[in-house]
């Protein structure tokens, strides 16, 4: 019996073997598929590596353009808001202007001629006083023109950190 029972555990050990053989095979398939996929993801990690480098690249591109954007765009805010200052001072000296041309043509009309001839001088005289009256409040005006003038030509001329160029 001892004869029998060794050729059995040795069939045994033989099936056991072959079990073992066949397991490492599909093992190795497996490792070989594994390794397969590595590469695979390998690739797949550096194109992802590289694809973020190009994207962190764009958005610093992005900031950078943004920033000269919204600089471009403060300026530009800036100097619409001073034109729209200058235009708002520009129409009121206008305003000024206007109001004081319509009192000038109010006081150099002439009075209308009455019916008496003898009042006639006397409405000269008069003519003649709203004549200097207008010709005080044009050289008035004229010099209120002027002032205008140059304070505006020294805001032209004035820099952005207040100093007059």
């Amino acid at each position: 019996m001892s004869h029998s029972l060794g050729i059995v555990i040795e069939g045994l050990v033989a099936v056991l073997l072959v079990l073992t053989i066949g397991y490492c095979m599909l093992l190795n398939k497996r490792l070989k598929k594994l390794k397969a996929d590595e590469q695979s993801l390998k690739a797949t990690i550096g194109e992802l590596i590289t694809v973020t480098e190009i994207a962190e690249r764009a958005i610093g591109g992005l900031k950078h353009t943004v920033r000269d954007v919204n600089e471009n765009l403060g300026a530009q805010i800036n100097a619409a808001t001073a034109l729209a200052k200058q235009l708002k001072a520009q129409l009121a000296e206008g305003d000024d202007v206007v109001r004081r041309l319509s009192k000038i043509a109010i006081a150099a009309r002439p009075l209308t001629a009455s019916a008496d001839p003898v009042e006639a001088p006397a409405a000269t005289a008069v003519g003649r006083v709203s004549a200097a009256r207008a010709n005080a409040a044009a050289a008035q005006a004229f010099a209120e023109r002027q002032a205008f003038a140059e304070r505006q030509a020294f805001a032209e001329r004035r820099r952005p950190d207040g100093i007059a160029a």
